[in-house]
């Protein structure tokens, strides 16, 4: 029996750019992945001497040394966030991406066809599970247009929360921006992006949304300068502060030159901005 450490199987795999996780389980319970030449398991550990295949193609070890890339996308409502169009033929946010070279962009979470805004995209698997991890507490913002203006004691009750099928939503903060005749702005933040939460919490309180699109997850701010529907990369100090903050190991990754731009990153709580 072989005294080589192990890593589970689907992260072996996410960490290379193959998918996230969840995709990669995905990819084992169906067959796509081998081991040694033997179809892999699910919950399945490997260690540095084992030969991995994804469809026939080796994983090399040097895999691992990839380039790290970030993008962000100021997503266009009415697009779907999904690999494939659904059976209404509507455009998804993976269609205009660039291409990548036996790696797969991995979505940073999801935003629902009618939701516009930042959606952030990465190659590498474990920068993306950590970023969507409940347990690094990564709050999001949202800027919110509704029909009508919320009293100071709705306000409240959204920070307060409301249960809808036995799971309590809450909005962690909500401030006012301002508006005019019907339509009004609130900024609002969550902890974490479930499923319309902000519509279900609006709805409740009898006001109807809009508008809704997300300016910032975490510490990366929508940039003014993007277009709705474009996306841009995020340069490799942005990239290596983001990395650094979440403890993810740089030093095998290389980064590639950029032309110098605006810093896509705010101050937040952990984060160190300072060139390394």
């Amino acid at each position: 029996m072989s005294d080589q450490p192990t890593q589970k199987l689907q992260k072996f795999l996410a960490d290379r750019g193959f998918g996230s996780r969840r995709e990669m389980e995905r990819y084992i319970l169906e067959g796509h992945v081998t081991v040694n030449g033997t179809v892999a398991h699910r919950g399945q550990r490997i260690s540095a001497i084992d030969r991995v295949e994804v469809k026939g193609r080796r994983v090399s070890k040097a895999d691992a040394n990839m380039q790290v890339r970030v993008l962000i996308m100021n997503k266009a409502p009415g697009e779907i966030v999904s690999r494939k169009r659904d059976s209404q033929h509507r455009v998804t946010v993976f269609d205009t991406l660039p291409n990548l070279t036996h790696q797969r962009w991995i979505s940073v979470g999801r935003l629902d066809v009618a939701t516009s805004g930042l959606l952030l995209f990465t190659n590498h698997g474990l920068l993306a599970h950590r970023l969507m991890h409940p347990s690094f507490v990564i709050d999001r913002e949202y800027a919110v247009r509704v029909f009508g203006k919320l009293s100071e004691e709705q306000c409240q009750a959204c920070c307060e929360g409301f249960e809808f099928d036995g799971v309590h939503h809450r909005i962690s903060d909500i401030q006012y921006y301002g508006g005019s005749s019907s339509n009004h702005w609130y900024h609002v933040v969550l902890m974490e992006g479930r499923n319309r939460e902000i519509r279900r919490v609006f709805e409740h309180l009898g006001l109807t949304i809009s508008r809704l699109k997300r300016v910032r997850f975490g510490p990366v701010i929508l940039p003014t300068r993007l277009r709705v529907g474009k996306y841009l990369e995020v340069s490799p100090a942005d990239v290596n502060a983001l990395l650094r903050w979440l403890d993810i190991d740089t030093k095998a990754l290389s980064q590639p030159q950029f032309d110098k731009r605006d810093s896509c990153l705010i101050d937040y709580p952990g984060l160190d901005l300072k060139p390394q």
